[in-house]
């Protein structure tokens, strides 16, 4: 995994038929796609809709639960099942999917580099290509006449397909002077062991459902529909905990057994758009083919389990900041409850120690830093060592990565008592465009105007 291999570079260039069907399915045609063609997907995904008896979705730190259809003589797992399936994303809209999405079950990370070659002329064909997929399969339909079918018994559940552009591509399509200023180089950290192979990319791909044959078929369809424009860098395959799977919602748990998420921005809060979001003129954060887009920073962090296993769970919360159980402050209430990082017990100790991970990294030690964290956990075997190859795919989304990611990193790096069980494996940065208004592909106003 994350190597280059000749195996995933499929080499089809698109027929007529195939773009004729692009301009169709990105709004071309008022239908989009035709009203003859009723999927058995769509058929399924209208069938749990129908069935449901409603869906509750958490906040941005990635909380989704679902209500169970009503109906008699079906099982609880059918309605559940017919739940989940049924709910979907919008691919039009003023920010692309997969940001403020609840987190789903199985994730995709992939990077492409476009081929020797190709430019902005391949560029623009490639994200129509790759919108036109995008749109069709998270409406829960199967991508035209060469589709793979894994999905076909399935619907949309969640399914979400986000794009961004890494710095190489502006130089790659003859756009360097378009290139924002958001997008230069993250700095070097002390803590990084980074593998250039599985870093970067010219375009970036995030990939998310509550199913994983969606989300496989998704990445596949993505692949394919790459054709001779673009070559795969760099894949990476993440999951986190299935919709229904605890009885109320609740933040995510990472593999340490960490309530992950806590504290994240709130869509509610009064500045969370201005945090996470480019303005609609692109404002100092962006150009204004940036307006409505935010800027990814994707980190494939090993987490050193063997290690952390070892700690008693006193030790490990001590080096948290936060209980175990529920992801409250060691000094007291519950998980959204605020730090009080004054608070000292009767040996006259900081509660929460200074190298806590919670402390170092509060906004309020950070010069109000913050940023929409939405990871996935991934586990890609055991390695000859015995040691688990497992962590967290980190993905932070904010208006600036440099008023977000990186004041908070640099004060991580500095002391923080995570640090020697977690290893910073690969990195990238990238600009992920408004999403694309009806009619659009996504970066239409950066690759055509």
């Amino acid at each position: 995994m994350g190597g280059r291999s000749d195996r995933t570079h499929l080499r089809h260039r698109p027929s007529d038929r195939q773009e004729e069907r692009e301009d169709r399915l990105t709004g071309v045609s008022d239908n989009g796609v035709s009203d003859n063609d009723i999927s058995r997907r769509r058929l399924l995904a209208t069938a749990g809709a129908t069935g449901a008896a409603g869906l509750v979705l958490g906040g941005a730190g990635g909380a989704g639960v679902y209500a169970a259809a009503t109906g008699s003589g079906a099982s609880p797992d059918a309605k559940a099942l017919a739940s989940v399936g049924s709910t979907a994303a919008p691919f039009h809209g003023e920010h692309q999917a997969g940001i403020t999405t609840p987190l789903q079950a199985r994730g995709h990370l992939v990077a492409f580099d476009l081929a020797p070659g190709a430019g902005r002329k391949e560029a623009a064909a490639l994200l129509r290509r790759w919108s036109a997929a995008a749109r069709t399969m998270m409406a829960g339909e199967p991508f035209g006449d060469t589709d793979s079918g894994v999905a076909l018994d399935a619907g949309p559940s969640s399914l979400t397909v986000t794009f961004g552009f890494g710095r190489t591509f502006f130089a790659r399509t003859g756009l360097n002077s378009r290139r924002p200023a958001a997008l230069d180089p993250l700095p070097d950290f002390s803590s990084d062991h980074l593998d250039a192979r599985r870093s970067n990319g010219d375009l970036w791909v995030q990939i998310g459902a509550d199913d994983a044959l969606v989300a496989f078929h998704a990445l596949r369809t993505i692949q394919r529909e790459a054709g001779d424009a673009a070559r795969v860098r760099w894949q990476m395959n993440g999951f986190n905990r299935s919709p229904g799977a605890t009885a109320q919602p609740m933040t995510a748990r990472n593999l340490m057994g960490q309530i992950d998420g806590t504290g994240n921005p709130k869509p509610s809060d009064a500045d969370f758009d201005q945090r996470i979001f480019v303005p609609a003129d692109g404002g100092a954060e962006g150009p204004e083919w940036m307006a409505g887009g935010s800027y990814a920073v994707v980190r494939r962090i090993r987490m050193l389990l063997d290690d952390w296993e070892k700690l008693a769970r006193g030790e490990q919360e001590k080096v948290i900041g936060r209980k175990k159980s529920d992801g409250a402050p060691l000094t007291g209430g519950s998980e959204t409850t605020e730090l009080d990082l004054d608070k000292t017990g009767p040996d006259g100790k900081l509660v929460i120690p200074s190298n806590a991970h919670a402390r170092i990294s509060a906004p309020e030690q950070n010069g109000g830093a913050a940023m929409l964290r939405r990871p996935f956990s991934y586990h890609d075997g055991i390695g000859a060592d015995g040691t688990p190859d497992a962590g967290l795919l980190f993905i932070c989304w904010q208006a600036d990565p440099l008023r977000g990611f990186v004041p908070v990193q640099r004060k991580l790096d500095r002391g923080d008592a995570l640090s020697p069980f977690i290893r910073h494996e690969a990195s990238g940065l990238f600009a992920v465009p408004g999403g694309a208004r009806d009619g659009e592909y996504v970066g239409q106003r950066l690759l055509e105007s």
